[in-house]
């Protein structure tokens, strides 16, 4: 398949998939003698895995380490168990500064509301 086809059943853009070769998430692709590049059913399935984790919520250097975990380790799933484990972790935390934030905010509504819009304002002095 040339690089468009790829693109067009991956539903990506061609020059995403020049930016993942370049950085390691898809293999260096046969040539043709006319220099175009050849790709097979192999390269549609790692980028279909790299979008499935990027809705996951991983970054590409994760990915790159998924991809490399997946398809060169025997021992892949422990391996990704791991990772996956690291990822529910960072997301909990994130979850939980939002939270944070979220509440800081609203207490700053609830000031405003309760206060005339010629005093100062509650975003930029707070008292903790």
């Amino acid at each position: 398949m040339k690089i468009g086809e790829v693109a067009k059943r991956a539903g990506i853009g061609v020059e995403t998939i020049r930016y993942y070769e370049r950085e390691g998430l898809l293999l260096e692709p046969e040539r043709r003698p006319s220099g175009y590049r050849l790709y097979d059913e192999s390269t549609v399935e790692r980028l279909e895995y790299v979008r499935r984790a990027k809705e996951l919520g991983f970054t590409l250097a994760e990915i790159k380490e998924l991809l490399d975990l997946s398809f060169t380790s025997r021992s892949c799933c422990e391996h990704i168990r791991h990772r996956v484990e690291t990822k529910i972790s960072d997301i909990e935390q994130k979850i939980q500064l939002l939270q944070q934030m979220k509440h800081s905010l609203d207490k700053i509504v609830e000031h405003c509301r309760e206060k005339h819009f010629t005093e100062i304002c509650p975003l930029i002095h707070t008292s903790k």
